[in-house]
């Protein structure tokens, strides 16, 4: 084999070499880079599974606050509820207490103004209507009247009414063909009423 020839040789296995050193640098650097992608791969998949499992635990936080916030308005409620029932049940209470004071108070006030009608009537036609003291009463006995008016206290009719056991206590009977069937024709004491509730039945007398 001549000089050139083994020369020529020479270069064709150096340029093989060559070859094979960079097929080898670029098996190298693929390797190297098929592990940086598993590992940015695994990365990634933990960091996946990290931000799940903080999402999941934040989800279940919410829930739970969620559930909280829930019953804290129901109870809420259910105390609102309460409280309103417990109002309005101790303002029946008061204005049925009141109610109930101011018909005891007229109860014992009513025998003072059957006292003042009596003594108008006894005087009624023998004295004259510009007596002093006459007017007085009378004046007197007009205001009590018009207070008990104002406070809401009615007078119970009965004189000429059908005779009613729920306002009218009967004392008497006559037999009479001028009047109606259980028609009262004589009011012997003035009954009153607060509210539609009686507070002293009418004292009548009743015909047939």
């Amino acid at each position: 084999m001549s000089s050139e020839e083994k020369k020529v040789n020479e270069n064709v296995a150096a340029e093989e070499a060559e070859k094979v050193e960079v097929n080898a640098e670029q098996v190298e650097d693929a390797v190297k880079e098929e592990k940086e992608t598993e590992k940015t791969d695994k990365n990634e998949k933990a960091e996946k599974s990290e931000k799940k499992g903080f999402f999941k635990n934040k989800n279940k936080e919410v829930e739970e606050l969620g559930q909280k916030l829930a019953d804290m308005q129901d109870k809420f409620q259910r105390t609102l509820a309460e409280f309103d029932n417990f109002r309005k049940r101790t303002s029946k209470e008061k204005a049925s207490m009141y109610d109930d004071g101011v018909r005891d108070t007229i109860e014992k006030l009513l025998p003072i103004f059957d006292n003042l009608e009596r003594a108008i009537a006894s005087v009624d036609g023998k004295v004259d209507e510009n007596d002093p003291l006459l007017k007085g009463v009378k004046m007197t006995d007009k205001q009590l009247k018009e207070i008990l008016a104002a406070m809401g206290v009615e007078e119970i009719k009965a004189l000429g009414e059908k005779f009613d056991p729920n306002l009218h206590a009967a004392v008497a009977h006559v037999e009479d063909e001028n009047f109606g069937e259980n028609e009262v024709v004589l009011d012997m004491m003035k009954g009153y009423k607060y509210k539609e509730k009686v507070i002293r039945h009418s004292m009548v007398k009743v015909a047939n």
